[in-house]
């Protein structure tokens, strides 16, 4: 296939494609990628960079994976797409959500199918309030969720992302929904003596479930590893408290693993490395590897009783046209076939530990104010003004954008929010591939705030 010509390209995609994030400030020198072979992605003028974010934490598999693209191209043939309204099936959509409580926490037992995590976490909340009607505590409404945290962009999941640009021209948020702060170990506040990060903001929950009255409170949702809103990992005390907390109270625990899920962390689902299981679990992303959209929840034993058990008048009301669609759920079955032969977790583990220490070694530059990773191939880097203080770089200095572009230079494709870098390639990159990351990310930053 003969392309346009670059600029006709950019001239096109400038005038008539609205992007996610959009303004066009951001976008006067596009890239357009137009050809991805592993890690490596190509643009339009035939320049190469290392897909240092995955996708969008999503490519886990690489790019140009032959066996997903037959995947699709044979379901298409066979079946594309038939409705999975209730009263009807497809075999893919029933062999994917039987693999998938095969692979996920015990608990849970039936899946529901969306397009990605947005929609995932909306039919998380909805299903809070279902569940809880259903149990005759139809007070039971609000959410708790955490400043920090990315969730989706849609109106109700919008209102748990807890990152303020994201409400700014959208509010009101919609009501019932409440920001607690997470444990972020390097600028958390507010320990008691004696108490750790984690055990403070643990308390912080209970804190909040009390405050708004437990009866009124639906479901906590915390991703396992914050990751959009900064690349944060918590101490090995918070989650198992918060379990605790969620039962105590009768709150249900939604587990936001739209990101950690599949293999990302080095485990196939991210709180297994606290032994930890959720009520209700969102997922998205991975679970294709990006190949087409797809997402869902996969909700408890208890929950699942619950939507069978209502008169039907009270029935899960809740749907998507294209939930279970035969050829996303094809292509989500052959690529978890892929992670299971290929044991990408145990790839995630080792490449995330050699990211992860690379990155530490970025520690003797001055701009560097920590380094976070260690749990599977996700890591980030904040950058600050003062290293005694912890003092971020003014906003008007952009700095973690201008040490992004000068990545982007060196042939490296990644995202930052505000000035911490982040870093979560496929999970086939390789060690050489891994180091040369971490070597453009010490040039790129000597070369916007030099010294040590």
């Amino acid at each position: 296939m003969t392309l346009p010509k670059p600029a006709d390209l950019i001239r096109g995609d400038q005038d008539h494609l609205i992007h996610s994030l959009h303004h066009p400030f951001d976008h006067r020198e596009p890239l357009i990628f137009v050809e991805g072979k592993g890690v490596v992605m190509k643009d339009v003028h035939g320049r190469e960079y290392i897909d240092g974010m995955g996708g969008l934490w999503n490519v886990s598999v690489g790019h140009g994976r032959e066996e997903l693209a037959q995947a699709a191209a044979e379901q298409m043939r066979t079946l594309a797409y038939c409705s999975t309204y209730v009263g009807s099936s497809n075999v893919p959509a029933i062999r994917l959500a039987a693999r998938l409580c095969e692979l996920a926490y015990p608990n849970l037992t039936a899946v529901f199918f969306t397009c990605g995590g947005a929609e995932s976490n909306e039919s998380a909340f909805k299903t809070s309030r279902f569940y809880w009607k259903a149990k005759g505590k139809p007070e039971k409404v609000k959410i708790i969720s955490r400043h920090h945290a990315y969730h989706g962009v849609t109106l109700q999941v919008m209102s748990a992302t807890g990152i303020g640009s994201y409400w700014k021209m959208f509010e009101p948020r919609v009501p019932g929904f409440i920001l607690i702060n997470p444990p972020y170990p390097y600028r958390y506040q507010g320990t008691k003596p004696g108490e750790s990060v984690g055990q403070a903001a643990a308390r912080e929950l209970e804190e909040a479930i009390l405050r708004e009255g437990a009866d009124t409170v639906a479901a906590f949702i915390a991703e396992p590893i914050i990751g959009a809103g900064g690349l944060i990992l918590p101490p090995d005390d918070y989650f198992p408290l918060v379990r605790q907390i969620c039962t105590k109270h009768q709150v249900l625990f939604i587990a936001d693993e739209v990101i950690t899920g599949f293999c990302r962390t080095g485990h196939w689902f991210g709180l297994t490395h606290w032994g930890v299981q959720p009520d209700i679990m969102a997922f998205a992303k991975g679970v294709t590897s990006g190949y087409l959209p797809l997402g869902g929840i996969m909700v408890s034993r208890e929950i699942k009783e619950a939507m069978d058990s209502v008169p039907y008048e009270n029935r899960w009301m809740h749907a998507y046209t294209y939930s279970g669609h035969a050829t996303t759920c094809a292509v989500a079955l052959k690529n978890l076939e892929i992670m299971e032969r290929e044991r990408l977790w145990e790839r995630a583990a080792a490449m995330g530990e050699r990211l992860f220490k690379g990155l530490a070694g970025l520690q003797d530059l001055r701009a560097v104010g920590d380094v976070r990773g260690g749990k599977g191939l996700m890591a980030g880097v904040e950058l600050v003004a003062d290293r005694a203080t912890k003092a971020p770089f003014p906003a008007d200095q952009k700095m973690g954008e201008r040490v992004r572009q000068e990545m982007i230079k060196r042939g490296l494709f990644t995202r930052q929010i505000r000035d911490i870098l982040l870093f979560a390639p496929p999970l086939v990159v390789t060690e050489a591939e891994v180091d040369r990351i971490v070597e453009i990310a010490r040039q790129s930053i000597e070369a916007v705030k030099p010294g040590k």
